[in-house]
C-alpha cells in the first residue's frame, strides 16, 4: 500500500504552485481595501446589504480590485443565501476570476458543498480550467468525503481531465493518499492506465511510480 502512494511532489504542483501566492490556500486572500461595499456584505453573509447594493448600483456581476465577484466571494465564505439572490439576479455564473477560477471552482475548493450543489443546479460549468488546468474535480479530491466529487460526475464533469502538470483527479487522489477518493474514483470508470501513462512521461524522475497491478486492492470486497 504504501508504494501505492509514493507519487513525488511534483504530482499535485499544479494545485500547489507557488505561482499562486496570492491566492495561497482556499480562501482568497482579502484586504478590505480591494472591496467595494457588495463585496464586504457577500463576505459577511449580509443577503440584505448586498440587495439594498444591487437595487443602488444593478451591477451583479461587480468586481472588486482583484477581479473577484460577489458570486465567487459568497461561494468561498460559504453563503447560501447570497448565493441564491445572485443567481436570481442572473449573475453569470461561470465568470471567471483571475486565475479563471469559476465559483464553482471556489465553493469546491473551499469545501462549500451546498453553494456547490445549487450552482449545479443551475448549470455551472463543471468542467472549465483554471490557468494551471485543474477542473472543479480536481479540487473535489481534496474534499473530505466523495459526496460532492458524486455530485459533479452527475453534472458530467469529466473524470479523464488532465491538468497542466498532465494529471487526472485519480492521480491527484493516489499522490494525496486519498484511499476513499481513489475507491470512488475506480468504481465509477477512471481510466487506471492514466497511471501508466504518467510513468512513460516521466519516465526520467527517480521518484517511484504506483503500479498498475497494486490499483484494485483499493476497491472494497
Amino acid at each position: 500500500m504504501r508504494k501505492l502512494f509514493s507519487f513525488g511532489r511534483r504530482l499535485g504542483q499544479a494545485l500547489l504552485s507557488s505561482r499562486d501566492k496570492e491566492y495561497a490556500g482556499p480562501v482568497y486572500h482579502i484586504r478590505d481595501w480591494e472591496l467595494r461595499k457588495i463585496h464586504r456584505a457577500a463576505i459577511k453573509g449580509d443577503a440584505v446589504e448586498v440587495e439594498r447594493c444591487l437595487r443602488r448600483f444593478r451591477d451583479v456581476d461587480a468586481r472588486d480590485r482583484k477581479d473577484r465577484t460577489v458570486l465567487h466571494l459568497a461561494c468561498a465564505h460559504g453563503h447560501v443565501e447570497v448565493v441564491t439572490l445572485l443567481l436570481s439576479r442572473i449573475c453569470q455564473i461561470d465568470i471567471c476570476d483571475r486565475l479563471n477560477r469559476t465559483p464553482l471552482m471556489k465553493a469546491v475548493q473551499c469545501q462549500e458543498e451546498a453553494c456547490a450543489i445549487i450552482l449545479l443546479e443551475h448549470g455551472a460549468n463543471p468542467n472549465i480550467k483554471d490557468i494551471y488546468g485543474n477542473t472543479a474535480l480536481h479540487y473535489a479530491v481534496y474534499n473530505k468525503g466523495t459526496s460532492l466529487a458524486e455530485k459533479l460526475l452527475s453534472h458530467h464533469a469529466n473524470i479523464e481531465a488532465l491538468n497542466e502538470e498532465g494529471n487526472t483527479p485519480l492521480l491527484l487522489a493516489i499522490n494525496s493518499t486519498r484511499q476513499q477518493m481513489v475507491e470512488f474514483l475506480l468504481k465509477n470508470q477512471a481510466n487506471i492506465h492514466a497511471v501508466d501513462n504518467f510513468r512513460r512521461y516521466n519516465s526520467h524522475s527517480s521518484h517511484s511510480v504506483v503500479s498498475i497491478d497494486s490499483l484494485p486492492v483499493l476497491l472494497p470486497l
